[in-house]
């Protein structure tokens, strides 16, 4: 995925990578704390797990380089393990974005960054575990909810699934 500027209603832009390096990493993993860890109470050794080693991150930064979101696409054995045992289907997660940041597009901008992975990747569906306050969000970028809801961490949850 290259990086790409996208529009903002703020007046500074960003733009969507893949986090290739460790400072990169960090920053998801900052963005990941504040939103998970910090402002919804998710326990620190439940937010980072194994999977983040192999995961692909993405991330959204400024232009001055503050970070303002990042997800994770999970793909092959470790995907199966998230989306009910298929290895062709992609399993995105941790989609934060930061309270700054939220209303400007960087949720919509994030998700298709990492469909863009997932394609990358020769995968033509991705998987996610919703909060259930994010189920519309997902049915406008195209995905579509099945099986009863769970909790996740406490929260209540939906499996959605997006065919690209």
């Amino acid at each position: 995925m290259s990086p790409s500027v996208r529009p903002s209603t703020s007046p500074s832009s960003y733009v969507v990578r893949v986090a290739e390096d460790p400072a990169d990493r960090e920053a998801c993993f900052a963005v990941r704390k504040e939103v998970f860890v910090v402002e919804q109470r998710v326990p620190e050794d439940l937010e980072y797990d194994t999977y983040d080693a192999g995961a692909v991150h993405v991330l959204a930064v400024r232009e001055d380089g503050e970070p303002l979101g990042a997800g994770r696409l999970l793909y092959g054995a470790a995907a199966a393990a998230k989306n009910g045992g298929d290895p062709g289907v992609g399993s995105l997660g941790r989609l934060a974005v930061v309270r700054a940041a939220r209303g400007l597009g960087v949720g919509v901008a994030l998700v298709r960054g990492i469909e863009d992975a997932a394609r990358a990747r020769g995968l033509t569906e991705v998987d996610l575990h919703a909060q259930t306050h994010a189920v519309g969000f997902y049915e406008r970028l195209g995905y579509v909810a099945y099986g009863a809801e769970f909790p996740d961490a406490g929260i209540p949850h939906l499996a959605m699934r997006h065919r690209f």
